[in-house]
């Protein structure tokens, strides 16, 4: 054991430094490391780093005010202003037809004419008691009212006699006439219901007229809209299968009720219908007009920017060279559509952002590229 070790020799000097850690030498280089590591750092923060600041590319519109529109949009059914069903007042067997259906008919005029040969046997009978029982009321007065002849019982009985007898003659002759059924009112002859031959009874439907010179067009409006649709708002009216035409109108009548199934109140609206091209059972495209505002600040919908303390839209403030975006709170007094009303926060001549607003925050740096005027070069996207 000993002569081997002998033979080994003693240890060397860097291996007993490398067992007991970092020697003087490698400490020293390592120092001096860091300190020429150090002197480059401090030699560098003598210059201010370059600071980035990024720009959004947005689109903007100018704010002018004009006039705003604010209505409401319902579907509605066409209806005849006048649409009748005329039936018989006096029972018989149809005799004539008068007129005949598609035609137009005057009021007054005759539709159908019934068999009144019993009728008139009636009146004949009844027209022979009348003049009879004129007559001796005629006598008897004169004898007793000039001559004082006869009782005033006598007197009343002849009076009261001839009055009754006319009574029944007149009430004959009414009948008779009712054995023409008439038009009660002007329009087309739409329907009839009978034919020559039929027996009809007092109550029968006879014929149907319609009156379509004006045409009623009724709709239901919710009842949020309750206090802004009345009587004389103005409306438009278009039915799909008139394309391209407009008719102007207003309302005639808001019904005082809601239906409590559909929760709609009724209105009417009247409308002209020279050459009959509104047919009853139509459907109407009708806009209600619930407000108008002559001078108001109107903006795009999808300006607007929800945010916790409510809603802003952003401006460009500034020349094309140092444009920034400004935030401004508005307040929102109506809309329609896609637009709303500005009632206070945003003045007239603002270049408003109307594309690129949610990526904005207060102050950015912002480039015009569309709806407002472009820098030099066009600007890159």
């Amino acid at each position: 054991m000993n002569d081997r070790w002998k033979t080994m020799g003693p240890p060397r000097a860097g291996m007993r430094a490398g067992k007991a850690g970092w020697g003087p030498v490698a400490l020293a280089v390592v120092a001096g490391c860091l300190s020429a590591c150090g002197g480059a750092g401090q030699g560098q923060t003598d210059e201010p780093p370059e600071v980035f600041e990024r720009i959004v590319n947005v689109e903007v519109e100018t704010i002018a005010p004009r006039s705003f529109t604010r209505s409401v949009r319902l579907t509605g059914v066409a209806r005849a202003m006048n649409d009748v069903v005329v039936s018989a007042e006096e029972g018989g067997v149809v005799r004539v037809v008068v007129r005949d259906k598609g035609r137009r008919i005057g009021a007054g005029e005759a539709i159908v004419q019934l068999d009144d040969a019993i009728l008139r046997a009636q009146v004949a009978t009844a027209t022979a008691q009348a003049q009879l029982a004129e007559e001796v009321w005629q006598r008897r007065r004169k004898l007793y009212e000039e001559d004082g002849i006869g009782s005033e019982l006598s007197y009343l009985e002849a009076r009261y006699a001839a009055e009754q007898a006319r009574g029944s003659l007149e009430a004959l002759e009414e009948r008779l006439a009712r054995t023409v059924v008439r038009a009660p009112i002007s329009g087309t002859l739409d329907e009839r219901f009978v034919e020559v031959g039929a027996m009809v009874s007092p109550g029968t439907p006879v014929a149907r007229i319609v009156q379509t010179a004006s045409i009623k067009i009724l709709a239901g409006v919710p009842e949020r809209y309750a206090l802004d649709v009345t009587a004389g708002a103005l409306a438009a009216v278009r039915f799909s299968v008139l394309p391209g035409q407009s008719f102007e109108s207003s309302v005639t009548y808001a019904g005082a009720t809601v239906d409590p199934d559909s929760r709609t109140f009724a209105v009417e609206l009247l409308l002209p219908n020279p050459g009959g091209r509104i047919k009853p059972e139509m459907i109407a495209d009708i806009e209600i007009v619930l407000e108008e505002i002559a001078e108001a600040i109107v903006v795009p919908q999808q300006a607007l920017v929800s945010m916790e303390a409510g809603q802003v839209v952003f401006v460009v403030e500034g020349d094309e060279a140092g444009a920034r975006a400004a935030a401004r709170r508005v307040e929102v007094s109506a809309s329609q559509g896609n637009e709303v009303v500005i009632a206070s926060g945003l003045e007239a001549g603002s270049r408003l952002v109307v594309v690129g607003q949610q990526g904005l925050t207060d102050g950015d740096r912002v480039r015009v590229v569309g709806g407002g005027t472009e820098p030099e070069g066009g600007g890159d996207q």
